[in-house]
């Protein structure tokens, strides 16, 4: 708990002069608190009982002044304060953004994505609350209750020590509930986690629901997971209701305790009316302090909980990472070779690839066939080392890609996959992602080459028309040139093709493997396709099985073996023609 306290105050430290001024202007307002029953004390006291009318109207100017001051300071706390959390927050959701951007793809294989936006927004914005209100909260009434037990002790120290004996009693019922409190709050935040994940599924796969016609099953589901996390946060709610009803209580009964008591020190002299009033007084602010404490209590778990959840995450390291003596990858010519490689994946026990050697030569389209499950996009991943092999090595132009850095392998690397992504924004947007820096004539430049030019030019707004959610808005042959754009605007010397034409309809295929036809030329091609027709003219074809490379050759040889290739072929063929 020490070392995650110290990981938490150092995001303070960018923001200190903030936080000292925070802390600065809290105990003004505790002091100004602290003054205002010692004076209501004198009033009563002295200056009405010997009627000095002067002394009276000076001390309420005096108090007035004092009121415009403590409003000015609680001002700074409320709004700078809330401002120095939000600098945390976002300061804490820049790292834990940038920390994901440097984690490998098994990370999101494994991690549900309304898990990760929990952490991201849920878990913060409470974490918010904590780095505002839990160090002032904790200032403001440690200054409260000592101030309050040296002045009160000044006026009658047994009454003092009756009223401050509770202390313990509200310390010790505090503490008995934190374990409670945090466990409760722990599976909440499990449990809201759960929920965004359910909803961006769901909403992410609203049409395929509504095709189903399964909108009530969608709602069933739903509704697991919200009661689920009804009930726990109805759990956490009566946690912290017996927190709170406890402290009320505490807080009549020494409401209670104060007045009996008191009446019988007057009764006996001890103390006079002034000093009672300046008793009840005291004990209203002494009651702020311990709701105080209360609330940051609550504010602890709930931050605390949502930051240990956000140390998860930034404790994560990054299994693949560049070397110290990293090289920068310039003026490659493109020659892959794979030497005896071995990948399975982490969650797997079966090996996807074992012992594969393949070497594909600089400019030269090798197209890769074979079933399901073989490894084909595997192997495409691997050459960006989007994962880390087992075993063996590839190598880009003789260099070992382990000894590249990481962000010049991939700006060499150009990727299209059957399955698009587009960024929700503007078609200018989408391919300028490509390369933001490029010029607004080199990013039309890159959509003519990818046949998607004229097509942009029917909509209204041309390149600045929005495409809707992942494109939503756009059929597939239009998405998939548009990545093709981007990749032209890349201009990468390697290209790897996964199935880019596999979904799309004849016409619209033949468009676009016209364009992945200009794409390739002159660059390393790897291509891995369903339909064989689209393969017959690339320089060595292989046919990779769970056994490995079972065959390779041209279109003509391995029609000519007759054997699996053929018997692919052969039965695409059939289809095509019934």
């Amino acid at each position: 708990m020490e070392k995650l306290l110290k990981r938490f105050a150092s995001y303070y430290i960018p923001h200190r002069r903030l936080f000292i001024l925070d802390m600065f202007c809290a105990l003004l307002v505790a002091i100004f608190d602290l003054i205002f029953p010692m004076v209501s004390r004198n009033i009563v006291n002295v200056i009405i009982p010997e009627g000095r009318m002067d002394l009276l109207i000076r001390w309420t100017i005096i108090m007035i002044i004092m009121f415009v001051f403590r409003y000015i300071a609680y001002y700074i706390v409320s709004y700078w304060g809330h401002v120095l959390g939000v600098y945390i927050e976002h300061d804490m959701r820049r790292d834990l953004f940038s920390h994901l951007q440097t984690l490998p793809f098994e990370y999101y294989d494994n991690t549900k994505t309304g898990h990760i936006m929990s952490r991201l927004v849920n878990d913060l914005r409470d974490i918010t609350e904590l780095a505002h209100h839990g160090p002032e909260d904790l200032f403001i009434s440690i200054t409260m209750l000592v101030g309050s037990f040296i002045l009160l002790m000044r006026i009658e120290w047994r009454l003092t020590l009756i009223i401050f004996s509770f202390i313990p009693l509200m310390i010790w019922f505090a503490m008995s509930k934190r374990k409670k409190m945090e466990n409760s709050f722990r599976e909440v935040r499990r449990r809201i986690a759960n929920i965004n994940a359910q909803l961006e599924n769901s909403i992410s796969g609203i049409r395929v629901a509504k095709s189903f016609t399964n909108e009530d099953y969608e709602i069933e589901k739903f509704a697991e997971g919200n009661y689920q996390f009804k009930e726990a946060r109805k759990a956490s709610y009566r946690i912290m209701a017996e927190f709170i009803a406890g402290i009320g209580l505490t807080t009549n009964i020494l409401n209670l305790l104060v007045i009996s008591a008191g009446g019988y020190f007057i009764y006996r002299n001890y103390i006079d009316i002034g000093d009672l009033v300046a008793y009840m007084l005291y004990v209203n602010f002494f009651m702020q302090p311990i709701r105080r404490l209360s609330d940051f209590m609550q504010q602890y778990q709930d931050g605390m909980t949502g930051f240990e959840r956000f140390i998860e995450v930034l404790e994560i390291e990054p299994s693949i990472v560049d070397k110290e003596d990293a090289v920068e990858l310039r003026d490659i010519e493109g020659n892959i070779r794979f030497e005896g490689v071995s990948f399975s994946y982490a969650d797997e026990k079966s090996t996807v690839l074992s012992d594969l050697n393949l070497e594909i030569r600089q400019g030269k389209t090798v197209a890769i066939v074979g079933p399901s499950g073989a490894g084909k996009t595997t192997l495409c991943h691997l050459i960006p080392r989007f994962y880390e092999i087992d075993d063996g090595r590839i190598l880009i132009d003789g260099i070992n890609i382990n000894d590249i850095k990481l962000q010049s392998l991939r700006q060499n690397i150009g990727l299209v996959q059957q399955d698009v992504f587009l960024f929700t924004g503007t078609i200018m947007d989408n391919i300028s992602y490509g390369d933001p820096i490029k010029t607004e004539e080199e990013i039309i430049e890159a959509a003519k080459k990818a046949r998607i030019h004229d097509f942009i030019l029917t909509l209204p707004n041309g390149y600045e028309t929005y495409i809707g959610e992942k494109g939503v808005m756009l059929s597939g042959g239009q998405k998939q040139r548009i990545s093709i754009a981007r990749l032209f605007l890349k201009n990468p010397p390697i290209l790897i093709l996964d199935e880019a034409t596999s979904a799309l309809d004849n016409e619209t295929e033949i468009l676009i493997q016209s364009s992945l036809a200009e794409l390739a030329e002159g660059r390393t091609t790897l291509i891995i396709a369903h339909r064989l027709s689209t393969i017959k003219n690339a320089d060595e074809i292989l046919v990779l099985t769970n056994e490995g490379i079972a065959e390779r050759g041209s279109h003509e040889k391995l029609l000519d073996k007759d054997s699996i290739y053929a018997n692919l072929y052969r039965s695409q063929f059939k289809n095509l023609v019934s």
